[in-house]
């Protein structure tokens, strides 16, 4: 049976006790997203009930945050100040920078289990809040159908998580583009742009600062597809790129979009992956490269640097923010870098050809922008 918007709203109203969402600008996204699971993604059995519990849990957060705004209208007028936006490309240690500088207590992040579920369940166990307990179980059963993703993204209920699970909310994610295999949703995406969906963004932050307020510092590499969508809704928002040699994080990429796809699907393209992750790769690219030239505002650090260097990055970024890093904050940073030196990593071995793609013509195709911003070859790491 094909999936329908319209059924969807109707249950998560009825489960609700409500008449009606605040508004349904949400609706034209779910249908082309379910079409686009339908006619392309290819769905296995567990596939189909995932997209059914998403879509569930999202439309029950939408309107969960209609209701909050009810009780409180004040959540709506929140102020938020000065947020910290890291981007850039992918692999490039954008999630190693983001939970370092969550280690600082005036700095806030959105966590998994918020974006999962912002607020408790209305009928709490003994008024206990379950929500780290449950998305902690349900990571536990994707690792399982997913063997070796945590060797590529670690998956914690408690971790700093990426803002286009935010996004996601209103059906307007290039998350989702990296789960399932849904060109025609990513290219309807690409015309609409991404404005709706970050004023829903700050809606959303509204609600978590709320409930804990802080310096939010926020973190997706999809950042670079909306920053003009930014720019409109955080006028004062601060914007730090991060640089990488783009041959090695085509090559990690691509493993990790197999990985997040094999759950969900019951076919494979490994050369259809490879061509859809180097295109917006290199659409990336472009786009940092024209934001640069735009404008001197943005921070620029470099994988390689932020790797051997990483508190010379982080006070960088403070730098570039007109932040002082205290003691305390700069030894917390510390430990937890001491913490995290002393876990085995297990390195990863890549190879290009299982998706179609080689090294040397990867390298001419994003040598503008290796050249722009002075990127080293990883030749030592560098796929064959």
């Amino acid at each position: 049976m094909p999936f329908e918007a319209e059924r969807f709203v109707a249950l998560a109203l009825q489960r609700a006790g409500r008449a009606a969402f605040s508004d349904c600008l949400f609706l034209d996204p779910l249908r082309r997203l379910l079409a686009a699971y339908d006619d392309e993604a290819d769905l296995g059995l567990f596939g189909r009930m995932a997209v059914r519990f998403d879509v569930m849990r999202c439309l029950t957060n939408l309107l969960r945050l209609d209701e909050e705004e009810e009780k409180n209208p004040a959540i709506a007028a929140r102020p938020i100040a000065e947020p910290l936006f890291i981007t850039g490309l992918p692999r490039s240690s954008t999630t190693f920078l983001h939970t370092l500088l969550a280690q600082d207590p005036a700095n806030a992040v959105p966590r998994c289990w918020q974006l999962i579920y912002p607020y408790p369940h209305r009928r709490r166990l003994l008024r206990a809040d379950l929500r780290r307990s449950v998305v902690k179980l349900q990571f536990g059963i994707f690792r399982a159908l997913s063997p070796g993703l945590d060797d590529l993204h670690p998956l914690a209920a408690d971790a700093p998580q990426e803002c286009t699970d935010i996004t996601a909310q209103v059906f307007q994610s290039l998350r989702f583009d990296s789960t399932y295999r849904v060109p025609s949703y990513q290219s309807w995406l690409q015309r609409h742009g991404h404005l709706d969906a970050y004023r829903f963004h700050r809606r959303f932050l509204q609600h978590l600062d709320a409930q804990s307020p802080g310096r939010w510092v926020l973190k997706s590499p999809d950042h670079v597809f909306a920053l003009d969508a930014i720019e409109a809704v955080y006028p004062d928002a601060h914007i730090v790129f991060l640089h990488r040699d783009p041959v090695s994080v085509v090559a990690s990429q691509v493993r990790l979009t197999e990985s997040l796809r094999k759950p969900f699907a019951r076919r494979i393209d490994r050369a259809e992956i490879g061509r859809q992750n180097v295109a917006s790769l290199i659409d990336g690219t472009d786009r940092m490269t024209r934001a640069a030239q735009r404008s001197g505002a943005i921070l620029h650090l470099h994988y390689r640097d932020v790797v051997a260097s990483p508190m010379e990055a982080v006070r960088s970024v403070y730098r570039h923010c007109g932040r002082d890093l205290g003691p305390d904050a700069a030894r917390r940073m510390q430990a937890w870098l001491d913490r995290a030196r002393r876990t085995p990593r297990i390195r990863q071995a890549y190879s290009l050809s299982e998706f179609d793609l080689d090294a040397p013509t990867l390298r001419k195709r994003f040598q503008r922008y290796m050249d722009v911003f002075g990127i080293v070859p990883e030749w030592s790491v560098s796929p064959l």
